[in-house]
């Protein structure tokens, strides 16, 4: 068993995978880095175990509409259209929001 260490949210993490598999959890690691950060962008400090929830809940919500055949549009590619960062900023709080009222 291998050991990788991830920076998440500007602290690193040590995680456990299997040998081989090293690189696709840095992968793995710098996509949730980016979605964590994207939440402490939106709610600011908040702690990093609420951070991550938030986050994880984020990328749970994006599997479920894949798996349903929905499109989804991050935030991410929101930003990128001509409205910008005003656009981004509404998607993730509509995706939080639908997240919240799951729970």
């Amino acid at each position: 068993m291998a050991t990788v260490t991830v920076e998440i949210n500007g602290r690193p993490y040590a995680v456990g995978c299997a040998d081989g598999q090293e690189e696709r959890v840095r992968i793995l690691a710098k996509q949730f880095d980016g979605h964590v950060r994207q939440v402490a962008g939106e709610v600011g400090h908040v702690g990093d175990i609420r951070l991550f929830l938030m986050a994880g809940l984020m990328l749970a919500d994006e599997l479920h509409e894949v798996r349903l055949g929905n499109p989804v549009t991050s935030p991410v590619a929101a930003a990128a259209s001509s409205d910008g960062v005003a656009e981004a900023l509404n998607a993730v709080a509509a995706r939080l929001e639908k997240i919240a009222q799951g729970l």
